[in-house]
């Protein structure tokens, strides 16, 4: 059985060579029918086989047919391939010629390989640089030339420019002067609302006209200057044990002055009126208010909870619960950022004085008649001083806080005259507060006594 499938396969190899169809039996059509023989089915591996020899594709003669298409379509033809049988020397001898070209590379054909262009690189294009606000501000402190460097619009003198400065300085033509934008560096801080602070500012000066608190000590029988700078000075301190937002602080000695010009009040009631005046400031600015049973401890429980909450709806009736008012504070960041300067040191340096010059203010009752934003003001002007800034007072300074020096010189000698008596008075706790490092030791620097003078 083995000797005659070799001779079959043999034959239909032979037949492939000569380009002819080999002749299939009765057992191979049945198995190309799909159907076994009945006569012969003993023999099914043998018919396994040729089905799986006539399905399998002949590729000399697929090469044969594709050389022929090519020659008559007037393509070059390939090398007709060989159909020889690998016999013993015939292998050896492709064996030999392998190797001898595996020794001698230069006999090998050379393979054409596609050369690779690398593309040209686009020419560098033109970049500009759009900085920040940041950035041109920093450019504008360091010198001219970074100046130009961020500027798009090169700055240039012409003679008619200088022919024309020349001749105003010579008929005594002074130029305007200019007004720094102080809110340049806040463009994109949503929460400086630089499209409305100028409005907002305009409505607060309006505002506070409306809600200041009148000379009250000649109505008061039992209280007087002296009792409610003490007053003044415990919530002060009271207010740093509990570190509470500033807001608070002017809110509550708002309170207790706009209470006490509209309500008689007791001795022995005076700092009950203190407590709940900073119960409600608390509960109107802080996220985290203290509550009652703090305020009781921190009163050394002279006050019940009780006489706490009546007192407290006592004062928002005779407010009218009207608490949203401009305080010295909201003016001292406005004014505060006008007088600021370059340098970030002092900046801080300022800023610390300015405030400790305006908590100085709160114990003064002579300024209690005066704006909110004079009192702002004052404060900035007494912390020039006191640094010895040149010039005292600025253009910008004059134009956003409305006053000029002349108005100025009457509050800031009493916040002077404070500042010289502090180390001295029995009311310590602004002095001892801003004498430390951590708050740059602004009132240890010598008071400008001789504006007093």
């Amino acid at each position: 059985m083995a000797a005659r499938a070799h001779n079959v396969a043999a034959a239909q190899q032979q037949n492939r060579a000569l380009g002819g169809v080999p002749a299939m039996g009765k057992q191979q059509k049945a198995a190309m029918a799909g159907r076994p023989d009945p006569k012969n089915t003993r023999r099914a591996l043998g018919d396994i086989g040729n089905v799986e020899a006539n399905n399998r594709r002949a590729p000399l003669g697929d090469i044969a047919n594709v050389v022929n298409a090519r020659a008559a379509e007037g393509k070059p033809q390939p090398h007709e391939p060989v159909n020889r049988p690998v016999t013993r020397n015939f292998g050896a001898q492709l064996l030999k010629n392998a190797q001898e070209k595996a020794k001698n590379p230069a006999a090998r054909p050379a393979v054409r390989r596609a050369h690779h262009v690398k593309p040209a690189p686009p020419p560098p294009e033109h970049v500009i640089e759009i900085s920040s606000d940041s950035d041109v501000t920093k450019s504008e402190a360091g010198s001219v030339s970074s100046v130009r460097k961020y500027s798009r619009k090169k700055v240039v003198t012409t003679l008619s420019h200088v022919l024309s400065a020349r001749s105003k300085f010579a008929a005594g033509i002074t130029e305007e002067p200019a007004i720094q934008d102080i809110d340049k560096l806040d463009g994109d801080n949503q929460l400086a609302v630089v499209d409305y602070i100028e409005d907002i500012y305009k409505f607060y000066k309006v505002a506070e006209n409306e809600c200041r608190a009148s000379d009250y000590m000649d109505s008061q029988e039992e209280i007087n200057a002296k009792m409610r700078g003490i007053l003044i000075d415990w919530i002060l301190e009271v207010h740093q044990k509990f570190d509470l937002m500033p807001e608070s602080l002017y809110l509550t000695v708002y309170i207790i002055d706009m209470y006490l010009s509209l309500q008689s009040v007791l001795r022995r009631e005076l700092q009950l009126v203190g407590v709940s005046a900073l119960l409600i400031a608390c509960k109107y600015e802080e996220i985290w208010a203290p509550e009652v049973n703090d305020f009781i401890l921190i009163s050394d429980s002279a006050y019940t909870r009780e006489q706490i909450l009546k007192m407290e709806k006592a004062i928002l009736n005779r407010l009218e619960w009207n608490l949203t008012v401009p305080t010295p504070y909201v003016f001292l960041v406005r004014f505060a950022k006008a007088a600021s300067s370059s340098d970030h040191k002092n900046d801080k340096e300022m800023e610390n004085t300015v405030f400790f010059f305006a908590e100085l203010a709160l114990l003064q009752y002579g300024l209690v008649q005066s704006k909110p934003s004079m009192v702002a003001a004052a404060a900035v002007y007494a912390a020039r001083l006191t640094l010895k800034k040149t010039p005292l007072w600025t253009d910008t300074l004059k134009h956003h806080t409305g006053f000029t020096e002349a108005q100025l010189m009457d509050a800031a000698k009493i916040l002077v005259a404070s500042h010289s008596t502090a180390p001295d008075s029995k009311l310590k706790v602004v002095y001892k507060k801003y004498s430390s490092e951590k708050l740059g030791g602004v009132a240890l620097r010598p008071p400008a006594t001789d504006l007093c003078k």
